[in-house]
């Protein structure tokens, strides 16, 4: 079995017990520390945080013989009494290791023991929040990616391939499937960490906030520009711009964008001296941009310059296996929100949410996991507490949609359940009201 990526010690003074266990953990993704000497147990412990210890009960080379295992869980439970210990036992010294649960061990595994035995012991000492924070996670600083399927793996892969490098990126994928959270990850592995990360959603950006918005402008250089303000593109210096909607901007919005990433410089609004600017530069969209140049919307130049590298993020209902992972992270994060108890999913809500479509991917998930912690009845989530709501429902996009066709559909679902209303329709798109507007015109709807 797997164990999700957790810091483990084993002291014993075997080193064939050591050499064996160490093996073994290591290839279920463990992180492992190993130690023959009983006595070096407290200055491991002020050096390193492990989550699981294994913990021999006898050891030939102390004076404590016979008690040793006891002696030294005893020291560790009163400096550390969240740690979780294991025993490792002899057949006879099973009296000895259950006195040992008084004293505060988590469990304990007999000598010889089955790997799977060992293993599972360790799995089921470890807090269930615990282990759907760690598992099925790609970490990056604050940012948190969850998913245990082949697809999400290779997205993981390119991330630490990429990130290090100064490559421009291009992130593709439909709405609510985490392009901004892959963004966040591509920065905070890269070795612009430490500068800032400016995200600019360019799609909900006017003709006339577009320029002021990107490159800034100087006191003076129109109506209400009682003050100097710095652009984005300059507060990214030296870090990372993230420009979100990419594929929605106009023409003429993109030559201006096109001249700046050649140049390396950008103008203020009502200046004429030019500042250098050090950016990495990731974009996004839910659009096909080779569909847009092909129709003459998106100037090529302007690919070749956004697109050294291109990721594409999956659908959730192509990568089913990672939906009760990301349920049960959702589960933890509004059950601590809400201050309700633990929660878990109910095996007739895993089977419901499993057999849906997502048509609003992970975010969706998101909304109707949120709204079943708030509305259950008790700690356990189960098939009527999984409401899908009316847009949710009809927007199943059909096997050959493309992402333009999905996006169409959702806009003129959301403007008919709002009987018109675009600045409601435009909240529950959870876009702003421009940003629809902007979208409304693209696809010529009236």
């Amino acid at each position: 079995m797997k164990l999700p990526p957790i810091e483990i010690l084993v002291v014993d003074d075997d080193q064939d017990v050591l050499t064996a266990v160490s093996y073994l953990l290591r290839s279920t993704g463990a992180t492992v520390t190993t130690e023959k000497n009983p006595e070096q147990i407290p200055s491991l412990l002020t050096t390193k945080k492990f989550d699981v210890i294994l913990l021999d009960m006898n050891f030939k080379s102390v004076i404590h013989s016979g008690n040793e295992g006891i002696y030294w869980l005893q020291k560790i439970k009163s400096k550390y009494p969240d740690t979780i210990v294991i025993m490792i036992t002899a057949y006879g010294a099973i009296d000895l290791a259950i006195r040992s649960l008084k004293e505060g061990a988590t469990d304990f595994i007999v000598k010889p023991w089955h790997n799977e035995k060992l293993l599972q012991t360790i799995y089921n000492s470890i807090p269930t929040t615990e282990k759907r924070k760690k598992q099925n996670t790609n970490h990056s600083g604050n940012s948190i990616i969850i998913g245990q399927s082949e697809l999400l793996q290779e997205v993981f892969l390119k991330i630490e391939k990429v990130a290090p490098t100064d490559a421009n990126i291009l992130i593709l994928g439909e709405n609510g499937t985490g392009k901004d959270l892959i963004a966040k990850a591509i920065h905070e592995q890269s070795l612009r960490n430490k500068s800032p990360f400016i995200k600019v959603d360019v799609g909900a950006l006017t003709e006339s906030l577009f320029e002021s918005e990107l490159f800034g402008y100087k006191k003076g250089a129109f109506t209400d520009a009682k003050d100097d303000r710095m652009g984005r593109f300059e507060a990214a210096n030296g870090g990372t711009l993230f420009l979100d909607e990419i594929g929605n901007i106009s023409l003429q919005q993109q030559a201006k964008l096109l001249t700046v990433l050649q140049n390396r410089q950008v103008t203020k609004l009502g200046s004429n001296e030019p500042t250098a600017i050090d950016i990495r530069l990731i974009c996004a969209t839910n659009i096909s941009i080779q569909e847009l140049s092909n129709e003459n919307k998106f100037r090529k130049d302007l690919i070749y310059r956004i697109n050294t590298v291109e990721i594409i993020i999956p659908p959730l209902r192509n990568r089913k296996e990672d939906i009760v992972p990301l349920a049960n992270y959702f589960l933890d994060l509004y059950s601590q929100k809400y201050l309700k108890p633990p929660t878990q999913l109910h095996q007739s809500a895993i089977k419901k949410l499993q057999q849906y479509s997502f048509p609003g991917n992970v975010r969706e998930l998101q909304y109707i996991i949120e709204r079943a912690v708030i509305m259950a009845d008790s700690n356990m989530i189960t098939e009527q507490d999984i409401i899908y709501s009316p847009i949710e429902k009809t927007l199943e996009p059909e096997k050959n949609d493309t992402l333009s066709n999905v996006e169409k559909k959702t806009i003129l679902k959301a403007i008919e359940n709002n009987n018109g209303n675009i600045s409601k329709a435009a909240k529950e798109l959870g876009i702003t009201r421009t940003a629809l507007y902007r979208r409304l015109n693209k696809y010529d709807i009236d």
